[in-house]
């Protein structure tokens, strides 16, 4: 059943076990610009020879595992290292109502470049997770659109505009479950590898170290950078100082945000527990640090080193002999 009501139709559809061992199900969890990571726990799992069957997404889980299960995680990570502040800057469109972006630009770019199809026409049994805004019900999204579904999903209360779907307002599913285990369950998943964003977010927004501002150039983004560190950014994405030495904006709600999520998915994980559970140190990235991606791949890859044995234990892959 879909939590809040609802009988989830493609659990009925399962994908077959493999010969070679159980099926295997992917949650990436949710966590703004820190969600590159789960690029690098990808490219990490591949090498092991691990490809999963089913992959569900939360915000940034979603938009990574939309690419993924299409086919396109390759271009998205080319795409993702090549970022530049200026580049994130450009995919903002400010709004008034709802939120401070509108994420039209951001969804564009998404249909584009990657993803353009129907869920059936997705190479990896893919969902994702949305949250209901006039009732809190947690909603799983896997018909139709997979942009539209995406967009939903990563519709950050504050930050993001809702998206109406289906005659519901939507906004993103961190709010009820962050790392969404249960949806991987639901749709077959024998085995269930989860990524956990938030294993030391808490606090970091007041322990990352502040850096001097680089000197602003004349670009067509200059106004954006300086409106931007208004909000608590620096051309360099780093928290500027506050004035007055009170948190901008940003950090208080990004540290709120954080909070929330963690506590949530804490709370869901200890009910609906993964079999792996990978957790990439990614606290030092804030909200709005999509040009950082090298750094975020790089932790994701060496999470998944640190788990390493007992990803082997939990597929029952033989330890390799020395």
């Amino acid at each position: 059943m879909v939590p809040g009501g609802g009988v989830l139709e493609l659990a009925l559809a399962a994908p077959p076990a493999s010969s070679d061992g159980p099926v295997i199900g992917l949650a990436l969890g949710s966590g703004a610009a820190r969600g590159w990571a789960h690029l690098g726990v990808l490219k990490a799992l591949a090498v092991e020879g691990i490809f999963p069957q089913v992959v569900c997404g939360c915000s940034i889980g979603a938009f990574v595992g939309a690419a993924a299960a299409s086919g396109d995680l390759q271009k998205l990570t080319e795409w993702a290292e090549a970022l530049k502040w200026q580049d994130v800057v450009s995919l903002l469109d400010v709004s008034l109502r709802g939120g401070l972006i509108k994420g039209a630009k951001l969804i564009q770019f998404f249909e584009r470049n990657f993803v353009d199809r129907e869920f059936s026409e997705l190479q990896t049994r893919f969902a994702c997770v949305a949250t209901e805004l006039a009732t809190g019900r947690e909603v799983w999204l896997h018909r139709g659109s997979v942009a539209r579904a995406v967009r939903a999903s990563i519709a950050l209360p504050g930050l993001m505009t809702p998206v109406m779907h289906e005659g519901s307002l939507l906004v993103d599913g961190g709010l009820v479950n962050p790392v969404p285990v249960s949806l991987c369950r639901a749709m077959g998943a024998e085995v269930v590898i989860a990524v956990d964003l938030g294993s030391d977010m808490v606090g970091r927004a007041w322990r990352r170290a502040e850096m001097e501002p680089v000197p602003e150039e004349e670009t067509e983004a200059a106004w954006s950078d300086r409106l931007l560190a208004r909000l608590g950014f620096s051309a360099n994405g780093v928290q500027a100082k506050a004035i007055e030495n009170l948190p901008s904006l940003i950090t208080v709600l990004g540290a709120s945000i954080n909070i929330m999520q963690v506590r949530i998915a804490r709370s869901r994980l200890a009910g609906e527990p993964a079999d792996v559970l990978i957790s990439p140190r990614v606290g030092q990235l804030g909200l709005m640090d999509y040009h950082r991606a090298a750094e975020a791949i790089a932790e994701g890859e060496a999470a998944v080193a640190r788990i390493k044995p007992l990803l082997r234990y939990a597929l029952g892959h033989p330890e390799p002999r020395l």
